[in-house]
């Protein structure tokens, strides 16, 4: 990085536009910020999940995820570039295999909750469901990859799985939604 972030503030972005890594410059509230946005907050929940005790194969993976998610916000800071490798989301497909395959079937729907850690890590999958939707509008009109897309999409599956298997691992089971509990 050298001397990048020698100084925070450049006061470049007062008249509301923001640089891209091409050197062009975008509204602040253009579609490809918003996207980077809610990647840059999927990775900074992933992060918040990292203080939470958690077994060590799954700090590690969500560790390299971090570094993925990282790699896509400079993707989308830079139209038409493709940093995300094209096996990266099979790696995560693998992950979702070894993780699901040592839980039980669902055959209801879950709440989000069990453990603190189990919890952010919904919290996690919601925020990362809204940037795969922000990644699939600015799709509509600008070039994002379809590794990009298919990331986004089988990471906020692996947060779910990961969510079960780290309730289970502190000996708690998946809370069951339970249709009309409250209907009178």
């Amino acid at each position: 990085m050298g001397h990048r972030l020698s100084k925070i503030y450049t006061r470049t972005g007062d008249a509301g536009t923001t640089g891209l890594g091409d050197g062009s410059r975008t509204a602040k509230d253009s579609a490809r910020i918003a996207a980077i946005g809610d990647i840059d907050e999927t990775n900074s929940i992933i992060g918040v999940m990292l203080c939470e005790e958690l077994p060590d194969d799954v700090r590690d993976l969500l560790l390299g995820i971090q570094h993925d998610l990282f790699d896509l916000g400079g993707e989308l800071s830079i139209p038409g570039a493709q940093l995300l490798g094209i096996g990266q989301p099979a790696r995560l497909e693998q992950a979702i295999d070894h993780y699901n395959g040592t839980l039980a079937p669902l055959k209801e729907f879950i709440l989000p909750g069990g453990t603190r850690a189990a919890a952010l890590t919904h919290l996690a999958r919601t925020v990362c469901r809204r940037a795969e939707r922000k990644l699939v509008g600015l799709a509509e009109n600008e070039n994002v990859s379809e590794t990009a897309r298919q990331y986004v999409n089988r990471l906020s599956d692996l947060l779910f799985v990961l969510a079960r298997s780290i309730n289970r691992s502190g000996g708690r089971g998946d809370v069951m939604w339970q249709k009309g509990k409250n209907a009178g």
